[in-house]
């Protein structure tokens, strides 16, 4: 019986760690990303970083945009909506 149950706990973790990332990957990150320099912010859900820079398609515009000062925060889904207008 205890072999069962210990199956069954297993079971479940193994459950558990598939969906967490899953679910992780559909709820997705909303950025906004400020040219320092400028002031001006970019909203994003994909930000690439390679040494100092960074680069992404600023959802707003579709223009691709590529800073070396900048900030990134992310922001909640209904403040990346509000401000590229979907």
């Amino acid at each position: 019986m205890k072999t069962s149950i210990t199956s069954k706990r297993a079971a479940g973790w193994a459950t558990l760690a598939l969906a967490v990332p899953l679910l992780a990957a559909c709820a997705g990150d909303y950025y906004q990303v400020s040219d320092v320099d400028s002031g001006k912010s970019y909203y994003t859900r994909d930000v690439d970083r390679d040494d100092g820079h960074v680069q992404f398609t600023d959802k707003a515009t579709g223009d691709k945009v590529s800073l070396d000062k900048f900030e990134i925060r992310e922001v909640t889904r209904q403040q990346y909506q509000n401000a590229v207008g979907k």
